[in-house]
């Protein structure tokens, strides 16, 4: 089985952790969108690993990773965490694959990230202004840079072409500050000489892995809701986020693609502007950003919190084809009297159901809510299902009515081994738990 592990929220769900828990199933775990604002956060044996390029699955010495062509990648940033993780130990030689066809971030597409947000002054988006967003608009107007671009068999006149008309293109836009082409140039060639040894063509690799019947999983950064296409435009990404993303970001057909999971909060969090219906702006929404410490592991930045929301669940499940569904941070939850869940919105009046297309009716719409009982009785650190409070596996059941998709893996902390996996499930023909 070939899986995919990806967000079903607004990002931050905690896939880190599960990807991570998973990888021993697998040969092969492959990024295929994003950048290195993801930052996806895992603790082994107590120490803390905050992954932003590299796959979760890199932890493990026995498994390969990828980061594929969907993906915009920042040199630096990249070689600035295989040298954390090397420092701990943790060796990649001969397991770490960048695809050839993925795009640079290089040092323009922040400043002009910069100057974007700025201008746009109440309208802002939120971004983390490290130079996404610019670096997949130079990819959509056939100007981008690519890592295949810097190989010595590639046109070095299409290269330097490339480059000084993008420089020349950010001083228009920023005269006050000259930037020499020249400079950017002679970079590359710097960042070629450690990339090198790491660039493969991935779409070539995965599909002789899996013909050979080794297992693959894919791994999503963001979340559905971040999705360019399918999220709350323009309160997105710069990717997409969902199951199509896979096939594009890495090469590879739709049928290689034998189960998705989709991981949730067992509440709602978003970072950054947007409609958000079921958000919490009282001290409910404080309690849970401290009992989850809802704050961003590469900006630091506050989570905006709500209770959890089916609507938006039940349209990830659909614009994915969601199989199962992981919650994680079951554990935040304990000590509530009531929980609630959006299990539909009215609109001036108005029932709604589904999860409206346009921004400005997302805007708009009011949570209906569904009261269930809380524990007072921890979940943290259970490892089985009837270990859980009679209350908190129906909620559990009462997620699963609402989204229309079962709950197979329940996270009740942040350690590796914090995690249940229900025997009666799907999930458990696809992979099992380390001990």
């Amino acid at each position: 089985m070939n899986i995919a592990v990806l967000g079903a929220q607004w990002g931050d769900e905690g896939k880190g952790k599960i990807v991570d828990l998973l990888t021993p199933n697998f040969s092969f775990v492959s990024r295929y969108q994003g950048g290195h604002n993801a930052g996806h956060t895992v603790y082994v044996n107590g120490r803390k690993f905050i992954l932003r390029l590299l796959p979760s699955g890199i932890l493990h010495a026995s498994v390969s990773c990828i980061i594929g062509n969907g993906l915009v990648v920042d040199p630096q940033a990249l070689f600035a965490e295989i040298d954390e993780i090397t420092a701990a130990g943790i060796d990649v030689t001969g397991r770490l694959f960048v695809s050839s066809k993925a795009h640079l971030i290089l040092p323009y597409h922040k400043e002009l990230d910069v100057l974007s947000e700025a201008k746009r002054g109440e309208r802002k988006i939120g971004t983390t202004s490290r130079g996404i967003g610019p670096a997949y608009e130079d990819k959509i107007g056939r100007r981008g840079i690519r890592v295949g671009d810097l190989a010595e068999h590639a046109s070095r006149q299409m290269l330097e072409d490339a480059v000084r008309h993008n420089v020349e293109a950010r001083n228009h836009l920023i005269p006050d500050a000259h930037m020499d082409w020249r400079e950017v140039l002679a970079g590359l060639d710097a960042i070629w000489t450690r990339l090198r040894p790491f660039v493969a063509d991935v779409s070539v690799l995965l599909d002789e892995a899996i013909r050979s019947g080794k297992r693959v999983m894919f791994e999503g950064a963001q979340g559905t809701l971040l999705d360019i296409d399918h999220g709350t435009y323009p309160y997105v990404t710069s990717s997409n986020a969902t199951t199509g993303g896979i096939c594009t970001g890495l090469g590879i057909g739709p049928r290689h693609i034998t189960g998705v999971m989709g991981v949730a909060k067992a509440y709602t969090t978003r970072v950054g502007e947007g409609p958000f219906p079921s958000e919490l702006l009282d001290d409910m929404g404080q309690k849970l950003r401290d009992g989850g410490s809802e704050y961003g592991s590469v900006t630091g930045r506050p989570r905006r919190c709500g209770w959890f929301d089916a609507v938006a669940l039940r349209y990830a499940v659909r614009v994915n084809g969601l199989d199962a569904l992981a919650i994680t941070k079951m554990d935040v939850l304990d000590g509530f009297e009531t929980l609630k869940i959006c299990t539909s919105y009215t609109v001036g009046g108005q029932a709604l159901d589904h999860f409206p297309s346009e921004i400005g009716q997302l805007a708009r719409c009011e949570p209906v809510y569904r009261e269930v009982k809380g524990w007072t009785a921890p979940t943290a650190g259970a490892r089985r299902f009837e270990d859980l409070p009679d209350e908190a596996r129906a909620y559990i059941a009462t997620l699963e009515e609402v989204c229309g998709v079962p709950v197979v893996l329940i996270s009740t902390g942040s350690d590796r081994h914090d995690t249940i996996l229900r025997s009666d499930s799907l999930a458990a023909r696809w992979f099992t738990l380390p001990d």
